[in-house]
């Protein structure tokens, strides 16, 4: 038994999240999903192999059993620019043969997990939907699988190779370019993903110029996540995006952050509300590159 039957069973999850029982259930279910380990971050927290992919020694170290790992930077976008920025999306063709490699069948469920919130594992949940295949975010990661009474194992995992493989669509889930997003800030709501610091243009680690797309609104992703790195339940989230000037029946929505991968975090959590949105994958990393394109430093400019 993987997790214990005396761990009460969390609260029902959204279409988009997985609690730990849920998913304790399907895996020992005759359809179990397939896991599919997103962990990575923007600078390493540890040493990391250079043979290997920023997440990769944690992966090896513990993770849910069989869980097959993704490396974000090399499967889950393409090559970076300046003009398309740090994170672009890969092509169709790239994220087929990625999806062919973690083992996903025909019609299989997709569980994806990190242990930062989501906020990696949200950038496969959104190509997974992008592609038309079903998946679905664990809640609070591998935190909370393991506070769950969870078993982990180590090593690499050799992914499953199915009957029938996943047939790998394309173009699901909206897109913006930086004149689609440009325009939604003036006749929507973008929503900038970023901590507000680099937001307001008082700080920029990375990027070559300071600040927010001109009339995008501060969104940092921190803010979608309650205890337990969980995110907050829909009527929270709600009310959240709702202060930001987004409904359901509202003016249309995009977000952005600094290289589209967090951005995918704001978009799930949107989802969650019940809210849709699209993706400006080139981000501020693609925005500040292009001297052309106008930088706002104040809040509400």
């Amino acid at each position: 038994m993987t997790i214990p039957a005396t761990v009460p069973a969390a609260p029902a999850p959204t279409g988009e999240l997985i609690g730990a029982r849920e998913l304790d259930g399907l895996l020992r279910s005759a359809t179990p999903p397939l896991l599919l380990d997103v962990r990575w971050q923007l600078v390493a927290s540890r040493p990391e192999d250079p043979a290997h992919p920023v997440g990769y020694g944690d992966y090896l170290e513990a993770h849910l059993p069989g869980a097959v790992f993704v490396d974000l930077g090399a499967e889950l976008a393409g090559a970076p620019s300046p003009e398309a920025g740090r994170h672009p999306l890969p092509s169709a063709d790239a994220f087929a043969a990625s999806v062919a490699r973690w083992g996903l069948a025909d019609g299989q469920l997709a569980v994806v997990y990190d242990d930062q919130g989501g906020l990696s594992a949200a950038r496969a949940w959104w190509l997974l939907r992008h592609a038309g295949l079903p998946v679905r975010v664990l809640d609070g990661g591998i935190q909370a699988w393991i506070a769950a009474g969870g078993d982990t194992e180590e090593g690499a995992v050799t992914p499953p190779a199915p009957a029938v493989a996943a047939t790998v669509g394309w173009g699901e889930m909206p897109v913006l370019d930086a004149d689609a997003a440009a325009a939604l800030a003036e006749t929507g709501v973008l929503l900038d993903a970023r901590a507000e610091p680099r937001y307001l243009g008082l700080e920029e680690p990375i990027d070559p110029r300071a600040g927010h797309i001109p009339g995008a609104v501060s969104a940092p992703t921190a803010g979608n996540l309650g205890p337990g790195r969980r995110f907050l339940t829909p009527a929270q989230l709600g009310e959240r995006f709702a202060a930001l000037g987004v409904s359901a029946d509202g003016a249309p929505v995009g977000a952005y952050c600094g290289s589209g991968v967090t951005a995918s975090h704001e978009l799930l959590a949107l989802a969650v509300a019940g809210v849709g949105g699209a993706l400006y994958p080139g981000s501020w990393s693609q925005w500040s590159n292009d001297p052309l394109r106008p930088v706002a430093t104040s809040a509400g400019a």
